[in-house]
């Protein structure tokens, strides 16, 4: 039995997939390697993995199509996503896929391993002392990882219920995207901001009518304010 347990990589780059088994066992993760894009959706349903790193361009299914398939399940595993292009950001991290980070290659295995680890601290959650945050139809539960917009449950991936949950602790306050994605994702700021906007464009979307309680401030960030 592993650590950590189990993280499927589908990569088609052999040289590279080695190089993330090799780092992710390190960390003390269990690991699964599919070189196939329809494969590695079959090993992602068998196997419950406790993550997913998939590449985009990968024989017979896209890593995109995976990730949109077992979202389509009710699957919500954390999803890495690795791309060739940075140009691609917006879509790999489109509303329709409820992908969760991205890493554009080349990059360090160090950094995905770092990413990974970040992801599931995020998934688990905080414990169970902390309070229920509302702020107008919006009440987020952080013990039960759940939110609901009136009586409506909202399903989130976990890296949007932790932007959501950061904004609503305080709500008013102005967060810069830095601050968001050193507080929320754990990065440097160096590491970029789009994936906060775009994130914040996931949010929005599902949110629906309550959407506007998240306010863009313009050349400074986001707030959660009703």
């Amino acid at each position: 039995m592993t650590e950590k347990g189990l993280v499927l990589v589908v990569e088609d780059e052999r040289p590279i997939a080695d190089l993330l088994r090799l780092y992710l066992t390190r960390d003390g993760f269990g690991v699964h390697v599919e070189h196939d894009g329809a494969q590695g959706l079959a090993a992602a349903r068998r196997m419950r993995p406790v993550a997913c790193v998939l590449d985009i361009g990968l024989p017979s299914l896209e890593g995109t199509e995976i990730c949109r398939r077992l979202r389509e399940d009710g699957d919500w595993t954390p999803v890495v996503f690795l791309t060739a292009r940075d140009d691609e950001v917006d879509r790999i991290l489109g509303l329709e896929l409820g992908g969760d980070d991205y890493l554009t290659k080349p990059f360090s295995p160090r950094e995905l391993v770092a990413r990974v680890r970040a992801l599931l601290r995020r998934a688990a959650g905080p414990g169970e002392g902390e309070r229920v945050r509302t702020l107008g139809p919006v009440s987020l539960d952080p013990a039960r990882r759940s939110v609901t917009v009136g009586d409506r449950p909202l399903v989130l991936t976990p890296t949007e219920f932790d932007l959501l949950g950061h904004l609503l602790r305080r709500p008013g306050r102005v967060f810069t995207r830095e601050e968001l994605l050193a507080g929320v994702w754990g990065y440097a700021s160096h590491a970029g901001t789009r994936t906060v906007d775009v994130h914040v464009a996931q949010l929005r979307g599902k949110l629906g009518d309550a959407a506007g309680l998240i306010r863009t401030v313009r050349g400074v960030g986001y707030t959660a304010d009703a």
